[in-house]
């Protein structure tokens, strides 16, 4: 590869983690057709239709001192913060969402989550759950 292709890479590579957006999911092909749509569900908020989600299948590796990934699923705050690997939460957009995509199981499965080997034995979210975070995003993430 030539000087110049490395140098134009590592320029948008830098673009890309400015803005906040995981370079994981940005160089993948992902189809999006294969999440559920959005739940008509209406007032979805964290504190009363998506908490009891995370609390069932995230939060035993996502918070703490040490979460995975310095990613806090037990708190509004911490999702929206983000991570490591910058924002996973785009309100008003679930399906660029990389916490959607994740837990959707959409994509790489080594970004599935739960991994499909945790050691909690944490089973993959329903489509509805996943239908419901949809609806959360895509409703403001409040």
């Amino acid at each position: 590869m030539g000087r110049n292709k490395i140098m134009n890479l590592k320029t948008t590579f830098a673009v890309v983690a400015s803005a906040g957006i995981s370079v994981g999911a940005f160089s993948k092909d992902l189809d999006l057709s294969k999440l559920p749509p959005p739940s008509a569900q209406k007032n979805v908020t964290y504190e009363k239709d998506i908490k009891p989600i995370f609390d069932a299948s995230c939060v035993k590796c996502h918070s703490g001192k040490k979460p995975k990934g310095r990613l806090h699923l037990d708190s509004l705050e911490g999702i929206l913060k983000g991570g490591r690997d910058g924002k996973v939460v785009e309100p008003g957009n679930s399906a660029k969402s990389v916490l959607v995509q994740n837990v959707g199981q959409i994509g790489d499965d080594e970004d599935w989550m739960p991994p499909t080997d945790n050691k909690y034995d944490i089973k993959p979210l329903t489509k509805k759950q996943v239908a419901l975070i949809r609806a959360w995003i895509d409703q403001g993430a409040k």
